[in-house]
Formats: structure tokens, C-alpha cells, sequence
């Protein structure tokens, strides 16, 4: 059995379990976008890059709609959301050139949701050979590009209107 480690994501969790209110509700309407790191919009959807990320180019694409599980959502909102994946996911190719990427969606605290009530997937590019001794030998994951500089990239060579 494989096992994905993530020491460097409690600092995220310790974090998230404090805040008052929704992040993903809170960070569009604020309409800053690149402080955000909001790098697409759609009419029922954004995709925003993970501050804590498990990998360089870490993305989520959340609905605006503030519902706990996919099965809240209308068809409207779960088409917008599968095509905004589909334009992230070619935009991270475009960009990033990964060799794959993991998709997914951690529904309640249970199954690993670090913002349990806002219902969001997760899209991380992976590459061969892209986990190496450094969490092993000193509990660091070596991400190798600012968030700014990757969101700079990503607006770049976007093709989803914002």
C-alpha cells in the first residue's frame, strides 16, 4: 500500500480549524483576484491555487455555492464545475507540463476535508520521480515556485475568461 505523507499541511489544518467563516466564500467576493490566487472564473464556479500545496501547481475548483457535497449542487453548477476542471487541468498541461495529475474530492472531516462545509476538487500535477527524501530526511516538501510566479504563469496562458 502506497501512503501519501503530508507533515507540512498541519500548519494549513491547525489553521483552518481557527477561522471564522469560509475562505471560499469570502476570498471571490473580495475581487482580489491575484492576492487570492483566484486564476479562473466561470458564472458558478473559480479555481484557486492551494497556499498549502501537496504539490507545485496544487488547484481547487469550487462551486460559489456554499454546499457541503456534490449532491447539493444543481446540474447547472456540476456541469460549470466539471468544465472549469477540465480548462484548469489543460491549463496546468499547457502550463506546467506534468506527467498526471491526482483528482479529487474529500466529502466531510472524515475523509479528509480541511474545509469540511464548502464542497471543492482538488487537482494536483504530479511528475515522475516527484517525491524524494526531503519529507522523509527532514519533514520539508520542496514546492519549486512561489505562488506568485506560478499565478503569473497561469494568467498568462489562460484561456478562461475572468
Amino acid at each position: 500500500m502506497d501512503r501519501l505523507w503530508a507533515p507540512w499541511r498541519t500548519k494549513y489544518i491547525t489553521k483552518v480549524n481557527s477561522l471564522k467563516g469560509c475562505i471560499f466564500c469570502s476570498k471571490p467576493k473580495s475581487g482580489k483576484d491575484r492576492k487570492n490566487y483566484i486564476v479562473a472564473r466561470t458564472r458558478h464556479s473559480f479555481s484557486i491555487l492551494n497556499l498549502y500545496p501537496y504539490n507545485n501547481g496544487h488547484m481547487m475548483i469550487v462551486p460559489y455555492r456554499h454546499v457541503a457535497s456534490l449532491t447539493k449542487l444543481n446540474k447547472e453548477e456540476i456541469a460549470d464545475l466539471m468544465r472549469l476542471l477540465n480548462a484548469t487541468q489543460e491549463l496546468l498541461s499547457k502550463t506546467m507540463r506534468p506527467d498526471g495529475f491526482n483528482i479529487g474530492i474529500n466529502v466531510g472531516r472524515a475523509a479528509g476535508a480541511g474545509i469540511k462545509d464548502h464542497v471543492h476538487i482538488h487537482i494536483v500535477p504530479r511528475w515522475f520521480g516527484d517525491a524524494n527524501f526531503m519529507p522523509v530526511a527532514s519533514s520539508t516538501k520542496v514546492i519549486s515556485e512561489s505562488l506568485g510566479a506560478l499565478y503569473d504563469r497561469l494568467i498568462k496562458c489562460s484561456r478562461v475568461k475572468k
